[in-house]
């Protein structure tokens, strides 16, 4: 049976940490207000915080699933110190801390509902700072990154450098002990290589929908995916004129609506209803639910067909293809990302898949030609900054109908 795995929490980090030791967990944020939450000393405060998301979570599942819950607190002095907030407090903390060592406290809870177990545990990692100058303090309180993180820094991103030492556990201060968590597992019966082969299928549902423009880079990235769109669904000014798109998995229709402000009249299909009901917002009369496979359109009635973060999903994006040069027109263009998943890792400073994935640009191209669609247009768009400071570059490519 699959593990359904769910991490209560909005990090980025501690997604990042779990997908690079081969975990990809679904995300669902708790809510909890951290602010209203004491306890008796830094530790237990981390450990309560990661108790009460994990079960704030538990209490909306409809399914049995594993779900972690963590929380960071730094202990200073015997203070505890999560986010600044302000920049005005992200100062006073550095002054504070140059120079000296506090303790990063990352409170893990692992609620599994199936065994009805729920585990507590704690994990602290002593982190000496380095001696800043009130000008690397300005400038690294400007850049952001100190205010919405606990003790306000990070070891992984632009705070990196201004950590001198670590006596622990690296990835507890990153904000998750994967030892830790192992063991934990263990516990309630799951091993890690379980989590490895065993993933249930993402599902689009009001869990991911409700948050799923806000983590997918929000309206920058997608006015840059559409602008990038555009620019393959028309080469020349002539071209632009009383073209209709079809726009694949179209989700929230935040890239859909971006075309249509381009001057596109865009129509669009998915299979989550979730999604489907933000889509009918911003498209109002011009989405439906369907299978990209299974398109309900008649065979070459379409100008254009676009495909944005679809193929890579898939266990195989050839019937999706197929599909798309049934409906398109002599000449008409499919417009569809590629190669996602080795944009992002490069990104993250990691190598690419061994795994070849069903948008490898060369899969497709040996796919498409099958079906008598050819490569004949490429461009590439930029995604939201990751942890590391960079920010990965998706290829997008054009297919034309023979």
């Amino acid at each position: 049976m699959s593990t359904r795995f769910v991490l209560a929490s909005a990090s980025p980090a501690r997604l990042k940490t779990l997908r690079a030791a081969g975990i990809e967990p679904e995300v669902i944020v708790s809510g909890v207000d951290e602010d209203d939450v004491t306890a008796e000393n830094p530790g237990e405060l981390a450990r309560l915080l990661a108790t009460l998301k994990a079960r704030a979570v538990v209490a909306n599942l409809s399914d049995h699933a594993t779900v972690l819950g963590c929380d960071s607190v730094l202990e200073f002095d015997g203070v505890a110190y999560g986010k600044p907030g302000t920049p005005e407090v992200a100062r006073e903390r550095w002054r504070m801390m140059r120079g000296q060592s506090g303790v990063l406290h990352t409170g893990h809870c692992l609620f599994d509902t199936s065994s009805k177990q729920e585990i507590r545990e704690l994990a602290s990692t002593e982190v000496r700072f380095a001696d800043l100058t009130d000008e690397e303090i300005d400038a690294y309180v400007e850049t952001g990154e100190p205010l919405v993180v606990a003790g306000s820094f990070t070891v992984d991103g632009l705070g990196g450098p201004f950590v001198t030492a670590i006596d622990g556990d690296y990835h507890n201060v990153v904000g998750l002990s994967l030892p830790l968590l192992r063991r934990m597992l263990i516990e309630v019966g799951i091993t890690w290589p379980e989590l490895w082969r065993s993933q249930k299928p993402f599902t689009y549902d009001e869990s991911v929908a409700s948050t799923y423009d806000d983590t997918r880079g929000g309206p920058t990235r997608a006015q840059a995916a559409a602008q990038a769109v555009n620019t393959l669904l028309h080469p020349t000014t002539a071209s632009a004129v009383g073209q209709r798109v079809l726009e694949l998995a179209i989700g929230t229709g935040i890239v859909g609506a971006e075309l249509v402000a381009l001057g596109n009249l865009v129509h669009g299909f998915d299979l989550s209803t979730a999604m489907l009901q933000r889509a009918k917002v911003r498209l109002p009369g011009h989405v439906a639910a369907a299978d990209a496979a299974r398109l309900p359109v008649g065979d070459r009635r379409c100008d254009a067909v676009v495909a944005v973060w679809l193929l890579h999903l898939l266990d195989d994006s050839e019937p999706v293809i197929a599909e798309v040069a049934r409906v398109l027109r002599t000449d008409g263009v499919f417009v569809t990302t590629t190669e996602k998943s080795d944009a992002s890792r490069y990104a993250d400073g990691r190598g690419p898949n061994d795994t070849r994935s069903q948008d490898a640009l060369a899969h497709l191209v040996a796919v498409a030609s099958r079906h008598g669609l050819v490569l004949d247009g490429a461009t590439t768009f930029p995604g939201p900054t990751r942890n590391t400071g960079d920010a990965p570059t998706y290829p997008l490519v054009r297919f034309r109908r023979i």
